[in-house]
């Protein structure tokens, strides 16, 4: 595989195919980015190409003008459809009929015909549209591999294939799908691949089906997206769906794009969202495809402003008003931060990028984002004040744009203002404005040591004890009250175990409970300031704990010159009963003595 960095033509137009030229230029295409300038390099024109490219840079684009002459040659359109001369593979269905969209503009003026093979889709509908003949089919690796194997696609006349998000398919299993696919082309055929990254398997399936393959890199490995503004906001763990509402509200964003892990997560946040006050439209995997493509166009067409989807479901999606995206739950890997991250600042527009994260997974944050090489701006929540400041705002800004009445207008305001008076009139648009806005959530200051990074760990002095060896939750509650349970390490104390009984013995929830600290003997924990005075009034009742169990105020318990020992152990078996007297002192029990047998 030859390697080579992206070169600037003397003239990049001129390398253009002239069928594609007038397209692009009256959709003012008059500044090309770093990736469709490469693919405008004569040296590339009939070579088969790995190209690595950032999310968002405009890779349809680039590969439209790529194989335009190997499809069209000197012609500047197409004859009559038959057997197609083109094929591009794309890991979802958002994204192949994405591409289609966008490939019809670049190539209206050639007169092609393109058809889509996607799952989710009428599989009889596509058959007919094979059948009538297409120049390009687009589709996903699963249904393109159905309409092979049952004879309506047939790939003989295949001039280019082109392999969109490779990274992405290999990610959802796709390797074999694409190995029998491309099987099925003819070996005499330009091969190119593009992938937000060029890992190992990468390589590997570029070795299996390309050759000679030219390495095309359009930009530095290391270089943080520079249109993207990444966001750290820290939060409480009970407080993300209410940090999630006030990021959003924050925004003067026209569209935001919320990820999620799981489908339910995605049902749930939409809901939220949506009673809340919020436009808003989910994205999964469960869903139709009309339902998925209505989604979809209602944030193209502006009538919603949030989408919460999972990962799987908006992978490749453009949405171009697209200028704020949330990682509801922290991503797994940096492979998936730049993924959905690169949603946004496409194309060179800006872009912001809110990361959710509690305080607990802060350091998880910090090791995503280094390993993606990343910087983000660790940021607390917005608040009440800086939302309702925000609202002023826009709505001075639009009682001051507005233009001044005529006509008609003009006598309607005059009469408003002589029988209501401009301070009730200003009370009522105002009141008017609030009311379309969602209000904002109540969010508990952090402390200032958790924004600025303190206070996580620090080396331990010469002399100093040694920290217990089990700290199995997270950090300190700044209002915390402590308390202690008597029992420790010594009776094999378990957070699995332990947790559950201080939440039952007291009537508080796992939330409040704040640091576990398990000594040899007892295991100090933290309750929450304002359950604290209800807790040790409920462990004191009758009946709380098992016997021989005691909860009590860190304070009091310290007190104690000993503790009890507990009933039973922490597996929740009582204790075994001592054996008796004689086996203390190594004799055998005298068994009972049998009757002796009458004599025959």
């Amino acid at each position: 595989m030859t390697s080579k960095t992206d070169t600037d033509p003397a003239s990049p137009a001129a390398a253009i195919h002239p069928a594609l030229a007038s397209a692009l230029a009256a959709k003012g295409y008059d500044q090309l980015t770093p990736v469709q300038l490469a693919m405008t390099n004569e040296e590339y024109r009939e070579a088969d190409l790995l190209v690595s490219a950032q999310t968002g840079s405009g890779k349809t684009i680039a590969f439209g003008i790529a194989i335009a002459p190997t499809l069209l040659g000197s012609a500047t359109s197409f004859g009559a459809a038959g057997a197609p001369l083109g094929l591009i593979i794309a890991p979802t269905r958002e994204l192949a009929i994405q591409v289609k969209r966008e490939l019809d503009w670049v190539y209206a003026e050639t007169g092609i015909r393109i058809a889509t093979c996607v799952g989710g889709m009428d599989i009889r509908t596509e058959r007919r549209a094979l059948e009538r003949g297409a120049h390009l089919v687009v589709g996903t690796p699963g249904r393109l591999r159905d309409h092979i194997t049952r004879g309506a696609l047939d790939l003989g006349a295949i001039r280019a294939v082109v392999l969109d998000e490779a990274d992405e398919m290999l990610d959802l299993g796709f390797r074999d799908d694409l190995e029998f696919i491309l099987g099925a082309a003819p070996r005499e055929r330009r091969t190119l691949l593009f992938s937000a990254t060029v890992r190992r398997g990468i390589a590997e399936l570029a070795k299996t089906v390309q050759t000679d393959a030219v390495r095309v890199a359009t930009t530095a490995p290391t270089e943080q997206h520079a249109d993207i503004d990444y966001q750290l906001m820290l939060v409480r763990r009970d407080e993300r769906e209410h940090a999630i509402i006030n990021a959003l509200l924050e925004s003067d964003s026209k569209s935001a794009l919320v990820f999620c892990h799981t489908r339910e997560a995605v049902r749930h946040l939409t809901a939220r969202l949506v009673n809340r006050g919020f436009s808003a439209v989910s994205l999964s995997g469960d869903m139709a495809q009309s339902e998925r493509s209505n989604a979809l166009q209602s944030m193209r067409d502006g009538r919603t402003r949030v989408c919460v989807a999972t990962d799987v479901a908006a992978r490749g999606i453009d949405l171009p008003s697209l200028d704020l995206v949330v990682h509801a739950d922290l991503p797994s890997n940096p492979e998936t931060l730049l993924h959905r991250s690169g949603r946004t600042g496409r194309a060179g527009r800006k872009g912001v990028c809110v990361l959710i994260v509690p305080e607990h997974r802060r350091g998880a944050a910090h090791r995503v984002l280094a390993y993606a090489k990343l910087t983000a701006t660790v940021r607390a929540a917005p608040g009440i004040a800086e939302i309702e400041a925000r609202y002023r705002r826009e709505i001075l800004d639009a009682a001051v744009s507005a233009e001044l009445p005529e006509g008609p207008e003009a006598d309607f305001v005059a009469e408003l203002l002589e029988r209501a008076g401009p301070q009730r009139l200003a009370a009522a648009f105002l009141r008017q404005q609030l009311a379309m806005h969602p209000v904002p959530e109540v969010l508990l200051p952090l402390p200032a040591e958790a924004l600025q990074g303190r206070g996580a760990s620090r080396a331990r002095r010469p002399g100093e004890d040694r920290a217990p060896a089990r700290e199995p939750r997270g950090p300190v509650m700044e209002d915390g009250v402590w308390f202690t349970i008597s029992l420790g390490r010594r009776q094999r104390a378990d957070p699995k175990f332990l947790l559950p009984m201080i939440c039952n013995a007291g009537g508080v929830k796992k939330r409040d409970v704040g640091a576990i600290r398990i000594d040899e003997t007892e295991t100090r924990f933290e309750i929450s300031g304002d359950k604290a005075e209800d807790y040790a009034n409920r462990i004191r009742q009758p009946g709380a704990l098992e016997k021989g169990i005691r909860i009590e105020p860190a304070s009091e318990m310290s007190a104690r010159p000993k503790q009890a020992k507990p009933k039973f152990k922490p597996d929740g078996k009582p204790p075994r009963k001592p054996r008796g007297a004689e086996a203390d002192r190594g004799k055998t029990p005298k068994h009972k003595s049998r009757k002796p047998k009458r004599p025959g």
